[in-house]
């Protein structure tokens, strides 16, 4: 009898966010490493910061998810938060990398999901690194605490910014460092979501489903900017498997 292989999906996230740049964290010494410009130095730093994806590294990314018939899930940030504040969408931003990411999702390559509009928390410009500690709670976007208007907002804007200019309907999200609430779920069905990818089991919330994270290789262009594309072909490699976007474990 022929062994089937396990439906799994390979997800990236944090293209196109800011919090790559902005989000300066240590978890060294009890927090102590969050001392001024300790958590930048590389002994000390949990996370960034680091560049976005150029166009070489994408070409090489889509070049292997189409060498071994994978599928790849991108969570798109649609919005670059500047130093002070303002927003750049996505495609502004990064026009290149954008026609790419377009070419190959009309090839059926990648599946564009929602990452949210900034993932990060615009109030008082909280994003930004601080001088003795670390930011990290505040490069997650959708808190109960920002209110239920921020919510309906947020994924409006986004939704809009994405659906426009990749011309498809994306109906994926995957809320930032997976902090989500009902007004983000409510939200999401008002504006055409299907499926929110997270670290809950799998189950339903209205019309809309919760995908777990059980089946669901996530990783950050963290990886392929610091490691490189073989990051993501050694990952592929090492898993026997069905590869799917992630909307289709739901």
């Amino acid at each position: 009898m022929t062994n089937m292989k396990q439906r799994k999906a390979l997800r990236m996230d944090d293209v196109g966010a800011s919090s790559k740049l902005y989000e300066i964290y240590s978890k060294k010494f009890y927090g102590l490493g969050n001392f001024w410009f300790l958590k930048q130095l590389k002994p000390f730093a949990a996370w960034g910061p680091y560049e976005e994806m150029s166009c070489q590294e994408w070409e090489e990314v889509l070049a292997i998810i189409e060498k071994y018939s994978a599928k790849l899930t991108v969570g798109i940030t649609a919005c670059w938060v500047e130093y002070d504040g303002t927003l750049t969408p996505f495609p502004v931003k990064f026009p290149e990398q954008a026609k790419l990411l377009k070419i190959a999702q009309r090839k059926g390559l990648i599946e564009i999901a929602n990452h949210g509009l900034t993932h990060c928390v615009l109030k008082s410009n909280l994003f930004r690194p601080q001088f003795f500690k670390g930011n990290r709670a505040f490069h997650r976007e959708f808190w109960d605490w920002q209110g239920r208007d921020l919510h309906f907002d947020h994924i409006k804007k986004s939704q809009q910014i994405l659906q426009e200019y990749f011309d498809t309907d994306v109906v994926t999200l995957i809320p930032p460092g997976n902090v989500f609430c009902e007004h983000t779920l409510d939200a999401a069905i008002e504006h055409g979501l299907k499926f929110v990818n997270c670290n809950l089991k799998d189950s339903d919330y209205r019309s809309l489903k919760l995908i777990s994270n059980a089946n669901v290789i996530a990783f950050h262009d963290k990886e392929i900017v610091q490691i490189g594309p073989q990051w993501l072909e050694k990952t592929i490699l090492q898993n026997e498997a069905q590869w799917v976007f992630t909307r289709e474990l739901g």
